[in-house]
């Protein structure tokens, strides 16, 4: 569902929360409901008709159980007392999955996709690989699906598959992680920040070695970055600057 920036149908959306997501409300005005997110923080405006709220007994329970993210790009689950189904996007939660089954709110659901549980040890060639899976996934501003996703929902959903939890924004990636100084020194698997004219950092993407990076830019793409950019191979022009690199993964 979206997350909005104002209690309007109309207004930017700055995110998506997937299935199984749990957040706190924290105000609610007219038909809409003022949330923060459990997993990265983030703010912002929801319609209550699309979630459910949990009894305190029912949060703790579920905040006990293993979480599993699911892993394919679109899958189902199914209500079994009402044999309806439930669309799902890969890295939406399945809070206490076993034996193909998981209980949410006293309904019992049956999933046969694929999953990894969300502490996983995070290897670089598993950044690689989840990165892939949005290929050519077009853009969408605060989308994090393979049906439309924006630049840093796309490094937090590949590094969230690879077991690493890092910020919503591109601006609050780029102070986590360790700075490397030279492009020269990084690895796979190293995310790359890339700023505006002002200075302030508008973009990120997954380095993926042999000079190559990947990024989403009107839609999930692999171009060239050297020490000035990235260099889009269709148009044979620059269209980010280099600012920075960080590693997650020492």
């Amino acid at each position: 569902m979206p997350l909005r920036s104002a209690s309007d149908d109309r207004s930017e959306m700055l995110t998506q929360v997937l299935f199984g997501e749990i957040f706190e409300v924290l105000e609610t005005s007219a038909n809409w409901a003022y949330v923060r997110l459990e997993y990265d923080r983030y703010q912002g405006w929801v319609d209550p008709k699309q979630f459910y709220t949990l009894h305190e007994d029912e949060l703790n329970r579920l905040k006990k159980l293993p979480t599993y993210y699911s892993t394919d790009l679109v899958q189902v689950l199914v209500d079994i007392k009402n044999n309806q189904m439930i669309p799902l996007v890969m890295g939406s939660h399945l809070h206490g999955l076993k034996d193909q089954r998981l209980n949410v709110c006293g309904r019992d659901y049956s999933y046969d996709g694929g999953f990894v549980q969300s502490e996983i040890e995070t290897k670089r060639k598993l950044i690689v690989e989840n990165a892939m899976m949005y290929l050519n996934a077009p853009y969408l501003w605060g989308g994090k699906t393979p049906f439309g996703i924006d630049c840093s929902g796309f490094t937090q959903m590949v590094y969230k598959l690879s077991g690493l939890n890092i910020s919503r924004d591109a601006s609050q990636q780029a102070v986590q992680g360790e700075t490397i100084n030279f492009l020269t020194d990084a690895i796979v698997g190293d995310l790359a920040f890339f700023d505006n004219t002002d200075g302030r950092i508008t973009h990120v993407g997954i380095l993926l070695g042999d000079n190559k990076i990947i990024h989403a830019s009107g839609v999930v793409r692999i171009d060239v970055i050297d020490h000035q950019g990235i260099f889009n191979i269709d148009t044979k022009k620059y269209s980010h600057k280099l600012r920075i690199i960080k590693s997650y993964l020492l």
